[in-house]
Parts: C-alpha cells; structure tokens; sequence
C-alpha cells in the first residue's frame, strides 16, 4: 500500500467528536444542537439522552408501477402495503393458536428535549445503540398448501392519517402533560382513534412514539399523574418491556432471552421485572417461547410427576427433558421468523431431490463452483451460494441456464446497483423483467407478477445481497413462491447483517438444512486480495502497484474532514480519472467531528455550494434516499415545486412530499457502511476518525473496504485500533429462534 502524498491540513481542527454509533455510558447524556437531517432547519432544543436511532420514516414514492392501474402508486407505498397484509396474516395465525413534526420552535425544557430526541432518531442522526451491547418443468411433488397473501391492490391506501379531531384530542393531553403538542399526529396514529384516552389512562403509552425514552415518559407521566405516579406501576413496567423488546429489534434480535429482558428491565428502574414480564404476556403485547438448547454435554433436566417424587418415592414417574431457554419477543417479529421457519420447510421438501438430464446438461456446460452451483439446484428446493463479488457470475450462469431450459427464473438484489452489476455479468439489461430488486418484487412494481393465489409465477427465485434479508422481508418473499419453486439466497457472508431483526442468511448457513456451495472465484486485483484478508481477519499489507490503495494518515478529526474533500475533489479525480459524482465517502456513523453530517457539509460547499433553498437542498445535490424503513437508495436533487422534492434515483424519478424530506432524504455524498452496503461505486473514500476506534468491527470494514471497484483510499487515525478491529471484533450475537425452528422441521443436510 502507498501513502497519499498530500501535504497536511490547515484546515481549523474542530476537535475530535464522538460518533452517534458509541453507545453512551450508563447515566450520560449527549447533546446534539443540530437538525435532525443535513441541512434542514435545527430545532431549539438539544437532543434528548442517548436516543437510540429508527429507521427512518416511510416516504411516499410516487414512481408509476409496471402498469396503468398502478401508475399513482409508489414503490414505497405498495411495500407497505404487502406489509399490512403482512400484518393482517399475522393476527388471522394468533387468533387460530389462540382457538412527521413540523420544526418545532419556542419549546424550552422537557418538551424541547422529548421533540427533539425524536426528530433526531427520525432524521437517523441517533444509532440503534442496543440496549443489549455484550450478550455474553418435470412434474411437482405435492406440498401442504400454505395460507396465501393476495397481491397488494393498487387502489388500496398504504397508510390513513389520523382523524384532525383524534389529533387535536391527543394535543391537549400532550400539553396537560408538558409534552410537545406536535408529536400529537404520531402519538395519533400509533395509538388510534382512542389514542387520547388511552394516553390519559396510560400515559407510559408515549414510548409507542419512536425516539421516546423512558425518563421522558416518566417525566409526563409524573404531569398527568401527580402522586398516584410510582415506579412499581403495572402499566409502566408493561411499556418498559414493549420498548426493550423494541430496542433490541432495532439492535437485531427477534427475540430476547428472559433474564436479559429482566436484567435490562431492572436496569430501567422496574422493581419488580418477573412481574411486569408476566403482565406484558397476559395482555399479548410479547409471546414467550421455550426452545431446546442443543448443547453438547448439556445435562437433561429431570422434572417430576407429583410432589411425592421429591420424598424419593420409587412408584412416581420422572421424566427428562432436554435443556431449554425461555425467549420473549414481540409477536411480529416472533411470529414472522415461524411464518418463515414454515415456509421455508415447503420449499424444502416440495422439489424432485433427483436431477433432470436436462439440468445435468446444462451443468456439464459449466465448470467448477458454477457446475456445483447448477446441480445442486438441480436436485433441492433450497440452495445456500457464498461468495465476494466476483462469484455474481455463478448465480448469473445458472439464471442462464434455467431459462434456457424454459422456466421462469428470476433473479432479485437488495439495491439497483446490485441489479445493474448483476446485468453485466449477462450482457443484459437491469430493466429486463427477470432482473428485479427485492422491494421491487414484493411490491409488483417489477418482476413477473403473481398468479391467482397471490404466489410469485415462477419456477426459481435467485436472490442475491441475502444477509441484507431480515425476517419480515425473508418471510414474505419465501411465503410468496409457488409450490415446487426452487429458492437460491446468495451472498457474502463477510458483510453487516441486515439493519431489520434476524439473521437469516447466517441462521440458515449454521443450520445446514440445505446444500451449500462456496465460490472458488476470488475478487481479483489489490482491493480483492485486501477484502479477502479482512474476511478471515487478517489486515495485511497490499502490494498496489497502480495505487488502488492508499493509506491517508491524519491526526485529528479536523483534518480527516479536510483530507477527504481533498481526496474526492481533487487527488482521486486527476490521479485515475474517477468523478467526484463517482466516489463515495463512507464513515462510522452521522455524529461526530467527522461524521456524515459534518462530511457532507463540507462536500456540498465544495462540490455543490448553494443556499439550501429546498428544504436545506438544491439541485445537483447528491442524496441518501430511504423509501422505507432499513432501505436507503442512493440519488441526486432535480428540482423542488409544490409537489415536493424531485429526486433522480437509480435513473428514476422520485418526488418526495415536502413533510416528508426532513424524515426520509439526507445529503449523500458520505454513507454509513449499513447505508452503502448493496451497492459499489468505481472509488471509496472510507474515514476512520480516531473517535471511529471503539465501534469498528470486522464486519465493519469489510463491507466499508468492499464498496470501491478500482480505488480505495483510507483516511487513517485510528492507529492500531483498525488491525485489532479485523483481528478481534466479529459481529455482534444476535436472539433468534430461526435455526431451533428448522431444526424440529427439516433434517440437517448431509
């Protein structure tokens, strides 16, 4: 690797920051004087106490859908849509087991603080800090019919607002109680049409709004309550519970463990934890679980018959069970992770496990892993295909072999870039119909459609980008194939996890319940070599002849920031010919002397200087686009008008309604890693800060290393933090029931 010649900043050094992604200490508190997104107006207030970040809000995206009918329906909103279907499916299974705020000014105090804590998790300023840190076409075989959902209907609307006069009633309890007023349209539409009595009789039912933490409710619950306010109270502990369940879904977990539910409940000041657990299931706000523990030399547990057993009577039977856990979770996520667990057997177990002469044809054609790759597809429902970059051409061989045999295969990727790469490797176009991006498909904007029984009308589904699924989105997509389908998930297992809970990709791959084929197709070149070494942590020193690795030492924040414009205007565009509008600048988190926020401030004065006439942007200004939740879509402002914000993403046009930007667009010319990941650009920039060091992981810089196709420059100032990182931090545990789930379902793989 070569050191960047440039001479040292002179740039001012504001001193270094801390990112938003370190969770703060127990008991601290952090102050953020900025707006929720980059460039819009500030709050007042500072930001509430160690908010931990949301996913950003959903924006309406009114791009037309495939067809007339769909024309006034946005990608986002159908997504949505499939969701709430999502959720009505859900409720239909419990019931057969069972038999945005405007700027905000004026405010001072508690208000200032509890409006501005939320603006900052919606604007994605905040991290999701885990509560949770350290947790120590030949005919088919018959298959059980799976409960089907219909095709989301365009003319549906994806979400209601909340009536003006439910609204205006939750407002004035909101101001009994010392609470910003505008939070009153979320509280609305969280709660219902009863939300203002409800939030009178409870008022703990304000940690329903996201960004709320329990001190804040504590402090309005005190306002309405007076003296009858108490810590032991029933409801309080109820709403604790939900939002730890909440947290730690936003950290991953789709389930919690009880004693670390009750410890964290304690840490929250609940006297009684077992207690308020107990009320939280009998209201069926959680479901507990009990699942065996496959642990080698566990000891079986002996439980008796009758109390005599304990007085050593030889007549009472005694029976041994296996270890177990006893897991809490809330009931989408819960209940989603068994809807795929289901799933997931019927694709399993619903496909000829003997090879065709025509697929075997079409393997004999290949060689090495894609051979592999083609036979096992041959003969199972359900293949695993692990690799880097370069090992894309695998699954686009086997996509040409499949429709070369007539079946209807398609393949789907977690971003438009991940389409448009893939697309390369078939000489094809990414707008052809059986190249589609996974929201995309779930939605029907792209893809084949479904047929009468809301099933995908096809015969294999390749999904690439598969450790970015979480499990709501996994389940819908395996819920969706048609009987006989054959599923491929492929990708690097290497990368972040998926910003939703689970940890599909990674639960499947240790289960074994499947063939799985690893690429022998290494990424090639000096940034190959380099990302390989990360994957099995190992930070080894590249020979890069042509400079496609660069090391940027600097000392300070001050100067990381001034170092990386340097870099992305100037060094990397003269040195390889690579536009500043082609480099990406990826970075530990939002926060910060040397965050996205201050990053992209400082790239847009020098690349794209203006007044922020539309919402804090104008046109040419690179952005962070999330449609939905856990997605982000890189884009460029077009113009604004009375519509809203008009963006150019993907080579599609965007409006986002002007109440809509300050939650759903962010400037983009610097990235989170979880932001970045799905997509590639031709250079990246990464900024390791020395504040950076403590929330750098393996997985980290992997996925931060990987984004660069020909050049990678590192501005460096985390010493050796960044080798221990590789060496040492691997990615964090995450609860969930998946693999125990398979396991009583279908029989590990040979």
């Amino acid at each position: 690797m070569s050191t960047e010649p440039e001479p040292p900043s002179t740039t001012e050094n504001p001193g270094p920051g801390t990112p938003d992604d370190a969770p703060p200490a127990e008991g601290s508190v952090e102050t953020d004087p900025t707006a929720a997104t980059d460039g819009g107006p500030a709050p007042e207030a500072a930001a509430g106490e160690g908010v931990p970040q949301s996913p950003a809000a959903d924006a309406t995206d009114p791009e037309s859908g495939a067809d007339e009918a769909a024309r006034k329906l946005s990608e986002a909103e159908a997504e949505l849509a499939a969701q709430k279907l999502e959720r009505e499916r859900i409720e239909r299974r419990k019931a057969e087991k069972q038999g945005p705020i405007p700027a905000g000014t004026k405010l001072s105090g508690k208000a200032a603080d509890l409006l501005a804590a939320v603006r900052a998790v919606e604007g994605g300023e905040k991290p999701a800090t885990t509560v949770f840190a350290d947790p120590e076409p030949a005919p088919r075989r018959p298959a059980a019919e799976p409960v089907r959902r219909p095709q989301p209907v365009a003319a549906e609307p994806a979400a209601t607002a909340p009536a003006p006069d439910t609204v205006e009633a939750v407002r004035r309890v909101l101001t009994g109680g010392g609470a910003p007023e505008t939070l009153a349209p979320q509280v609305a539409a969280a709660l219902g049409e009863g939300a203002a009595q409800a939030l009178g009789e409870d008022p703990w039912q304000l940690l329903r709004v996201p960004g709320v933490r329990p001190e804040q409710a504590d402090g309005f619950a005190r306002a309405l309550l007076g003296a009858q306010c108490a810590p032991d109270d029933e409801r309080r502990g109820r709403a604790v519970t939900v939002w730890l369940l909440e947290q730690a879904a936003l950290a991953g977990h789709t389930a919690l463990e009880l004693p670390a539910l009750t410890a964290a409940l304690g840490r929250q000041g609940v006297p009684d934890a077992d207690a308020a657990v107990q009320s939280t299931l009998a209201e069926g706000e959680a479901l507990a679980f009990q699942d065996a523990v496959d642990e080698p030399g566990a000891a079986p547990v002996r439980t008796a018959e009758s109390e005599e057993s304990e007085e050593g009577d030889e007549n009472d039977e005694e029976e041994e069970t296996g270890p177990v856990r006893v897991l809490v979770g809330l009931e989408r996520y819960a209940l989603a992770e068994e809807s795929l667990a289901d799933a997931l057997a019927r694709v399993v177990n619903s496909v000829a496990k003997e090879a065709s002469t025509a697929w075997e044809s079409a393997a004999a054609s290949a060689s090495g892993s894609t051979a592999e790759l083609i036979r096992a597809v041959a003969g199972h429902g359900l293949v695993l295909h692990t690799g880097g970059e370069a090992a894309r051409a695998e699954p686009a061989a086997l996509l040409t072999a499949a429709r070369s045999l007539g079946l209807r295969a398609v393949a789907a990727c977690h971003t438009p870039d991940g389409r448009r790469r893939l697309a390369a490797h078939l000489n094809a176009d990414d707008g052809d119909g059986f190249l589609v991006t996974v929201p995309g498909l779930l939605s029907g904007a792209e893809g084949p459609g479904r047929d009468a029984e809301g099933a995908f009308a096809l015969d294999l589904l390749i999904v690439l980008d598969a450790p970015q699924l979480d499990v709501e989105t996994a389940a819908m997509l395996v819920e969706s194939l048609p009987d006989g389908a054959r599923l491929v998930l492929g990708g690097d297992p290497a990368m972040l996890w998926s910003a939703g809970p689970g940890r599909v990709f990674a639960d499947l791959l240790a289960a074994r319940v499947c063939p799985q084929v690893a690429s022998r197709t290494p990424d090639p070149g000096p940034l190959g070599e380099l990302v390989s070494g990360v994957g099995i942590g190992e930070l080894n020193q590249v020979e890069a002849p042509g400079k496609e690795i660069v090391i940027v030492p600097v000392r300070d924040a001050g100067e990381a920031v001034h170092r990386t414009v340097q870099l992305v205007a100037d060094s990397v565009p003269r040195a390889f010919g690579i536009p500043a509008e082609q480099t990406v600048v990826v970075t530990p988190g939002h926060g910060g002397a040397a965050g996205t926020r201050a990053l992209n401030a400082a790239l847009k004065e020098r690349l794209n200087p203006g007044p922020g006439r539309f919402g804090g942007f104008d046109p040419g200004d690179r952005i962070a686009y999330s449609p939905a939740p856990g997605r982000t879509v890189p884009g460029q402002v077009v113009t604004a008008d009375a519509e809203g914000l008009h963006l150019s993403c993907a080579g599609a046009a965007v409006v986002v309604p002007k109440e809509r930007v300050e939650q759903s667009v962010r400037h983009g010319w610097a990235l989170t890693a979880h932001q970045a990941v799905g997509s590639r650009w031709p250079a990246a920039v990464v900024v390791l800060p020395g504040d950076a060091a403590q929330v750098l992981s393996r997985p980290w810089v992997y996925t931060a290393f990987s984004r660069a196709a020909r050049h990678l420059s590192v501005v460096h100032g985390v010493e050796q933090a960044l080798a221990a990182a590789v060496a040492e931090v691997t990615a964090k545990p995450r609860t969930t029931r998946l693999p125990v789930l398979l396991r009583t379902q279908v029989p590990a793989a040979g």
